[in-house]
Parts: C-alpha cells; structure tokens; sequence
C-alpha cells in the first residue's frame, strides 16, 4: 500500500501529502495585489506603484488577484495573474448591469453588492493561507478592507490600503434616505478605522489633501479632509507614465499612432465598463456636424473590452477600436478628449496638458463630487452634463474647446515612487 494506510477497521485510509517548510530569512519578498477592477484607471497606476517597489525591493515576488478588464492590462505588462483570479465574481458586470442610460447610482451599486464581495473575500482568504505573503496591497479593494476590519483575527500580513476617495456622500436624487445611509455607511468605516488602527498598517490616498472634498462624514461625523489627513499619508497622484516627455514629443508620438498633421484627432472613451455606451452613440452622432465646424476632423471612438464595435452603427469618419492598450499615449496625442467623469481618464488629460470635454455619470457621486471637485482645483477639463447635451451641443462643445490654450496646474509626476517608498518599509 503505497498511497494507502489501512485504519483500524482494515478501512484504507488517504495517506496526505508530504508538506515542505522554507524558513521565513530565505524565502523571497512576496506582495498579493488587489487592483480594484470598476473601471480600468487602477490597473495602470498600480502596474506603476509595482515597478517602483521592485525597484527598491529587487527580490520583491508580485502575485496579481485580478479581474477582467484589469486582466488585460496586466496582461500587456506582463505581470502575474494568480489563478484563483479565475474564482472572483465579476465586479464590473455588475456595475454595467446596474446602470442605465448613463446613469449609475454608485453609492447603491456597492450597497447591491454583498454577494459579490463575500465571494471575492473568500477567494482572498484562500490565497493568503497558502502563499506566504509578506504583503497584501489593496487598492480600493473593498471587500478585503470591510471584511477584515470585521473579522481582525483573520489578518495574516501587513496591509496597505489605497483609494483616491474618502467618504461616500448622497446625491439629492437620493433624497433623505441616501443621505441616511451614505452617513450609516461613512461612521461604520470611520468605527472601523478607530478601533482596528493596526488593520491597515498603511493607508494612502492618491492626491494631495487639497484633492479632498470640503464635506463632512454626515451629521454629528467629523469633516472628510481633516480626519482623512489624521489617517492617512498622500502619494500625490498617481498618473503611471512621465507626461513631461509626451509634451515633448507630441508631434513625434502622433506620427507614431498614425495621426498626421492636417487632422484633428479627437479621442472618445468611455472607461472599461459598459456603462458609457449612451454616452460613446451621442458623442458618435456628433461628428458630422462636428466635422462640419471643424477642418480635418476624425474621430476615434474606444469601445473598451465590455462594448461590441460593431454595434455601435458609426458614419462615415469615425473608427471605432475596442480595446487600445496604453491609452494615454492616445489622450497626449490627440486634439481633443470626450470622456466621462472618471478620475484616471481625467487626470491623465490634465497631466498631458489636452483639452477635454467630460460628462460625469447621472447619480455617480464620486464623479460629481469626488472627481470633479479635483478637476476643479487643476482647472482642467469642461464640465458637460448629458441631459443637456444632445448631439449639436456636443459638436459646438468640441468645436470651441478644441483651440482652448491650456492652463492646467501642473499634475504631481512622482506619485507611484511616493507611494512606493510608503509601502516599502513593511516589506
């Protein structure tokens, strides 16, 4: 009986498989990371914030949990994707499932979501107990950070905790009932916080404490900015690539993405989630009176990973590309941008210096709020509402913004090597 010993009943019984021990000095450093997988503006800054740590830690081992879309991204850069990634619930389907014509309640989404988290928590437990991870980092991974703040005793290794966020706030189609929950919601985080301070060993917001919105938590809660500054270090933000050296060769770059000079590209993308396709068809409808006011137009319209191309119908003039890896090089190259509100997109527009028309999701409070409040502080960018804006009033939008000189405040080009010399130290 090799794989067999029998028990005292003369039963086989499973012999269990031989287990090794390394001693903790010679194994390498390991990191688990969790990039938030609503919408694609994580991955790209945390692809950053990895190669930073492993510029400081050479022997630093990264392990991906990811989902699609972020997948893909990671994919490109050739990071490792662990395979119980296979096992998390999609997130993104989610949020395009409860979303309408542009119009996504965040705050309700997440609320709706429970299922979701538990499963992909669970699939994170079974990941920490067999990888011997030095570190866990989770950028806006809400399920690791809520479900360890309520069950403590199930951390296994230091935890650094990113956003570009702090505070979840109502919107007023909402009504009272949002503004109960969204302040129900804010002091369970904040008794989280407070009670388990060695739950996160790092938490870091990506901007500077200008970037916070002038809100408070909700009645009777302190001011977001000034508790966020007692709890939290800043990075500055994160943009993931050099905008200094896209400036400087913008004509260079555009002879390279095969834009050329007698055209006036505008670029159209909608995030990775198939919550913009209202807004991608309006914007599409736009060209030709576009082209109209403005010689030498084309339009280039990004479907992303979760909108077929060919459904979209486009005229004459426009191309339609699902999805376009490294985008920002696009964004630096282009005349013009039509985005919706989210803040990598955006920023990314600000710190290349192009102009750009951007139309927040109706209901979406961290892009009414949160995003736009930051944009507002850099100057950057033309508030659109959807409502308001059918067809014509887009094309005259992009007609007068197309020309507008830029001037931006400079957006922060040492973000991810900030942020990695945070997180170095509990490695």
């Amino acid at each position: 009986m090799n794989a067999h010993l029998a028990s005292a009943s003369g039963a086989p019984t499973h012999t269990p498989a031989p287990r090794t021990w390394t001693r903790a000095l010679a194994r390498k450093r390991r990191a688990l990371y969790i990039s938030s997988p609503i919408g694609l503006g994580h991955a790209q800054r945390d692809v950053a914030i990895a190669d930073e740590l492993r510029a400081l830690r050479p022997d630093l081992e990264i392990d991906w949990l990811a989902q699609h879309p972020v997948t893909a991204v990671l994919g490109s850069h050739g990071e490792r994707v662990h395979p119980l990634s296979a096992e998390l619930a999609s997130e993104s389907a989610h949020i395009t499932a409860e979303s309408s014509e542009h119009d996504l309640n965040a705050f309700q989404a997440i609320r709706r979501m429970d299922e979701i988290l538990v499963n992909n928590f669970m699939v994170f437990h079974d990941a920490v107990e067999t990888g011997e991870y030095d570190l866990v980092i989770g950028d806006e991974a809400w399920d690791v950070d809520h479900f360890l703040h309520e069950n403590p005793e199930l951390k296994r290794t230091a935890f650094v905790w990113l956003t570009d966020f702090v505070g979840w706030l109502p919107m007023p189609s909402g009504g009272d009932r949002e503004a109960f929950l969204t302040a129900d919601y804010n002091a369970e985080m904040i008794e989280h916080v407070e009670r388990f301070p060695r739950l996160r060993d790092r938490a870091i917001f990506v901007g500077e404490p200008d970037d916070i919105v002038p809100d408070d938590f909700g009645p009777g809660l302190p001011p977001i900015r000034e508790w966020t500054e007692r709890h939290y270090d800043f990075s500055g933000y994160v943009t993931g690539f050099d905008p200094g050296v896209l400036i400087e060769r913008r004509e260079e770059l555009r002879a390279e993405l095969g834009y050329h000079p007698d055209q006036r590209v505008v670029i159209v993308t909608v995030g990775g989630s198939g919550v913009g396709e209202a807004l991608l068809r309006r914007v599409i409808a736009s060209y030709p009176e576009a082209a109209r006011r403005v010689n030498g137009l084309r339009m280039i319209a990004i479907a992303g990973p979760r909108i077929d191309p060919a459904a979209l119908g486009t005229p004459a003039g426009v191309e339609v590309r699902a999805f376009v890896p490294d985008l920002y090089r696009h964004l630096a190259a282009c005349d013009l941008a039509v985005v919706q509100g989210g803040l990598t997109t955006t920023m990314e527009l600000a710190a290349a210096r192009r102009p750009f028309l951007y139309f927040p999701l109706r209901d979406h409070f961290e892009q009414n709020r949160h995003v736009r409040h930051r944009l507002d502080r850099y100057g950057a960018g033309r508030y659109m509402a959807y409502d308001a804006s059918p067809p014509e009033v887009i094309a005259e939008a992009i007609a007068t913004e197309i020309d507008r000189p830029i001037d931006y405040r400079p957006v922060e080009t040492d973000g991810a090597a900030r942020a990695a010399a945070l997180i170095a130290p509990l490695i």
